[in-house]
């Protein structure tokens, strides 16, 4: 049985360090690389729908996704985006809201414009490259678990973008909303 591990949490400095490739692809990688999916599946409120090595105290290339429930969890190793569109997203594509969460970051969210296609160069369990075009939602994922291995999260690029952070509060009648997170 594999074991979970515990989400590291910002501010954690394995979050924004440039993470190491994979070189060997042996039990050690398949057995992280099984810890990382279970993780993954046990994440609740929010669930998850890609979880990036550094997220697990792990600095290594390698995120795994599974942007839908009915998904099977795919594995990106030493993944390089090597072509992004010139179309971009408004947030987050085939979501109700547009708005961009992070494990490692909970109860924060925010809208960033990403490219709304990318081609992924990188390797599967094996060791075999691949180079495969990716859109919608999955090309989001794909973008937001690149920056996480590169060690930039996703708050860097709502601020860079000059965006605003949201995170949960209540209105005058105690109904849950989001509300603008004031930066000093």
């Amino acid at each position: 049985m594999t074991m979970t591990k515990p989400i590291v949490r910002v501010p954690n400095p394995v979050l924004t360090t440039l993470a190491k490739p994979i070189t060997r692809f042996d039990r050690k990688l398949a057995r992280l690389v099984a810890t990382m999916k279970t993780t993954l599946r046990a994440t609740k409120n929010p669930k998850g729908v890609g979880l990036a090595a550094p997220q697990i105290d792990e600095s290594l290339r390698v995120f795994v996704t599974k942007p839908w429930d009915k998904d099977a969890i795919r594995v990106f190793i030493n993944p390089e985006i090597i072509k992004r569109s010139l179309e971009e997203t408004d947030g987050v594509p085939e979501r109700d809201k547009k708005l961009e969460g992070c494990l490692s970051i909970p109860n924060i969210w925010g809208k960033v414009k990403r490219a709304a296609s990318v081609t992924l160069r990188f390797q599967d369990e094996t060791g075999a490259t691949h180079e495969e075009e990716f859109s919608g939602f999955l090309a989001t994922i794909i973008q937001h678990e690149t920056d996480h291995i590169n060690g930039k999260l996703f708050t860097h690029r709502v601020l860079e973008q000059k965006g605003k952070l949201y995170q949960p509060g209540k209105d005058k009648e105690g109904k849950e909303i989001l509300e603008e997170l004031k930066l000093r």
